[in-house]
């Protein structure tokens, strides 16, 4: 069975994730020549655009706590400097970067208030950041239905780990953590995105081994009903190939460091 890193590189990332590169270093304002640095960075997909945006003139980093992560990254890009680290307590002096972006990391911070409180501490002023996570699983219909069956089969415990990373999908609540963070000009809004899996088969397995939802949790048996179930679950959004596509927005977080 491939590792959870590979698993997410492979699969997750070209169904998920890959498209909001350019998104979130737009909304960053990362520029040829620019120093930046990607927060739970994984196993690098919004690295690549940043290091793609900055140029080669320009230092683009990422961290993340994961080794697995960071051993799947360090194949890909040799300019990029890859460190091991958390959100909390960034390994970088104050007023490193022109740009700090982060995507569908946040979720699984300890503490996302000192996660975005260390973000600003190490943007120049000037320097902006641009943090995505999930928007509500209710706010995805696909992902929602998903929740909504393995409510129904395996009950709610089952059901609330994979909708853990979700958690943050509240306008509100985003806002309350950037003022908590020094962030009082943060802008949150929405973004539409999409997710996309060659067969509903496809998406069931890779759900099914992802270990920071329903890895382990469910055993062969289960999962054999979940698969037969989620043929008529996923059928409104299954096209005519039999790729299953349907939408699952983000909330962007965006704010610059005022000058003094």
């Amino acid at each position: 069975m491939p590792a959870p890193a590979e698993v997410y590189d492979e699969q997750f990332v070209p169904a998920l994730f890959r498209h909001w590169g350019p998104v979130l270093c737009e909304a960053a304002g990362v520029r040829p020549g620019h120093r930046a640095l990607d927060v739970g960075c994984g196993t690098g997909a919004l690295t690549l655009a940043a290091a793609e945006r900055a140029g080669p003139h320009g230092a683009v980093f990422g961290v993340d706590p994961n080794p697995e992560m960071l051993s799947v990254a360090r194949r890909k890009r040799s300019a990029i400097d890859w460190r091991d680290g958390r959100a909390e307590a960034l390994p970088f002096p104050d007023a490193s970067f022109d740009a700090v972006v982060s995507q569908f990391a946040m979720m699984f911070f300890d503490d996302p208030a000192a996660a975005l409180r260390e973000m600003r501490r190490v943007l120049r002023p000037g320097g902006r950041l641009a943090v995505a996570v999930c928007d509500a699983v209710e706010r995805s219909p696909g992902y929602g239905a998903l929740a909504a069956l393995l409510e129904r089969l395996f009950g709610r415990q089952v059901a609330d780990a994979f909708r853990a990373p979700f958690a943050l999908g509240d306008a509100e609540r985003l806002r309350s953590l950037a003022r908590q963070a020094g962030l009082d000009g943060a802008d949150v809004f929405q973004r539409d995105g999409e997710v996309r899996f060659a067969s509903i088969d496809a998406l069931v397995s890779t759900e099914r081994a992802c270990v920071w939802t329903l890895g382990g949790l469910l055993d062969e048996a289960q999962f054999e009903r979940l698969r037969a179930e989620a043929q008529t679950v996923f059928r409104p959004f299954v096209e005519s190939g039999g790729a299953v596509a349907f939408s699952m927005p983000a909330l962007l977080v965006t704010a610059e460091k005022l000058r003094p």
